[in-house]
């Protein structure tokens, strides 16, 4: 035993290799404990996906880095050991040197099979949902709870932010480490800024799985709306998306159809002033300027082709304008639009400044139940229940788009989609924005993208000649 291990101990006699090898063994004996959850996939909780899948790997390619480094730097003492020993250590012939390889050949299979374990969960846990928007629990908190209210809920956040490749993969790990750096020593904007300004572009992305110039017809929307006296009304609208021609009506045939470019500069980071838009269809240009804009204006100002994210800028991570927050709310029931105010002092409640979420959390509800016992005792004697119920759905709106700690409050994150709680669409189609010579405008004609069907009516025909319930 003694001279088939001679040539290993010798060399390995080291400080530093000797850590090597305990990080190896212990990385190793953990693995085959945990190796259930290896097989799973995925961990309890995000913290303990870094212990898994992050420090256990870590330290099992330390100590195997560790070892040869000890080598290396101990190779002139090894070879001296070596020296004053007898016998022909180093050849085939030597059955302990067979051994040895043997011996060696075999650790490294098993060396490679448990990293390579051990690099793929790794890699698949800092792609994961659970690593994405929890690991960093107060910086994604706000994009996570929007996340999980979206149509996307179920699509993960790296289809999107990174999409298919090794090019897009490499970036984002390389961004990825300042984003850990600037965690770490907490040194982040808060809100975080949008639009990201190295996100992948959405024709890399989105159209995985959307394609814009397939034909989408025409949609029925229903936006519900309560008064302060609980009473609902209902607009209906009929969206005509198109799709699939350049000729065709419709919001996709005039934006994303056949042989058709726009392109556009905005005098801010979040694009919510464009003061120019160049319209490209079938070969021909037409260049708009908003009132009181010059073309030398642009030449200083951020250019972009449009895509997706222009208008879509909020497919996965929507927050709510308080309003609109609380009518959909209403209209699921889970706050009672028959109790007396409730949608005005929902509002004034949720609109408050509050220092902390934790301070929301109780000082909202306690609000809106002291409003009923001061202001309509009986009310709150009789339906104590629908009080608290409503409490709750408040609070459950207010957390959904305000975060104190993150500096996250109505309207940090506009969304650019339709233009009833935003500009969206009329950030160009405001009529104002005009060819060199006046003669043709980015209209503002509302029948081009919708037709109104019904207008805040309590009981709209068009849903009852459609069978439809709401």
């Amino acid at each position: 035993m003694h001279k088939w291990l001679s040539p290993l101990i010798f060399f390995s006699n080291n400080w530093i290799s000797r850590i090597g090898v305990v990080l190896v063994s212990a990385a190793a004996v953990f693995w085959l404990f945990l190796l259930p959850t290896f097989i799973a996939g995925h961990a309890a909780s995000a913290y303990m996906g870094i212990v898994l899948f992050m420090v256990l790997p870590t330290a099992f390619f330390m100590g195997l880095a560790l070892i040869p480094l000890g080598i290396f730097l101990n190779k002139k003492r090894a070879q001296a050991a070596l020296a004053e020993s007898t016998g022909p250590l180093f050849t085939w012939a030597n059955p302990a040197f067979r051994r040895l390889v043997t011996f060696t050949g075999v650790v490294t299979f098993v060396n490679v099979l448990i990293g390579a374990n051990l690099s793929y969960r790794a890699v698949e846990h800092m792609e994961g949902v659970q690593f994405c928007g929890t690991t960093c629990h107060t910086v994604m908190i706000p994009e996570y709870t929007a996340y999980q209210n979206s149509p996307h809920s179920k699509v993960e956040c790296v289809k999107c932010h990174i999409g298919p490749g090794a090019n897009w993969f490499v970036k984002s790990k390389l961004s990825g480490l300042y984003q850990v750096y600037a965690v770490t020593v907490n040194n982040f904007e808060r809100p975080v800024p949008t639009p990201i300004r190295n996100l992948r572009p959405a024709r890399e992305t989105c159209e995985g799985c959307h394609w814009p110039e397939k034909y989408g017809g025409d949609r029925l929307r229903v936006i519900p709306h309560f008064d302060d006296e609980g009473k609902m009304t209902r607009s209906v609208l009929l969206m005509r998306i198109g799709g699939a021609s350049a000729t065709g009506s419709g919001i996709h045939s005039a934006h994303v159809g056949p042989g058709i470019r726009i392109r556009y500069a905005h005098s801010d980071e979040k694009r919510s002033t464009i003061p120019w838009v160049e319209y490209q269809r079938d070969g021909k240009v037409n260049e708009f300027l908003a009132a009181k804009t010059k073309k030398e204006d642009v030449a200083n100002m951020s250019v972009r082709e449009m895509d997706c994210v222009d208008c879509h800028n909020r497919p996965s991570h929507t927050f709510e304008a308080p309003e609109r927050g609380l009518d959909n709310a209403m209209a699921r029931g889970s706050v009672p639009p028959d109790l007396p105010e409730i949608r005005k002092v929902a509002l004034e409640v949720m609109k408050k400044e509050y220092a902390s979420t934790e301070q929301a959390v109780s000082a909202l509800p306690a609000s809106i139940a002291s409003f009923y016992k001061e202001k309509h005792a009986n009310v709150y004697g009789q339906r104590q229940a629908d009080v608290a119920k409503a409490a709750k759905g408040v609070l459950a709106v207010w957390q959904r788009n305000v975060f104190p700690e993150m500096k996250v409050t109505w309207g940090s994150y506009p969304n650019h989609l339709g233009h009833n709680d935003y500009p969206g669409c009329f950030r160009c189609h405001d009529g104002e924005h005009k060819t060199g010579d006046g003669k043709k405008a980015i209209e503002q004609d509302c029948n081009s993208c919708h037709v109104m069907l019904a207008m805040e009516e309590s009981d709209p025909k068009i849903l009852k000649d459609l069978g439809v319930t709401h």
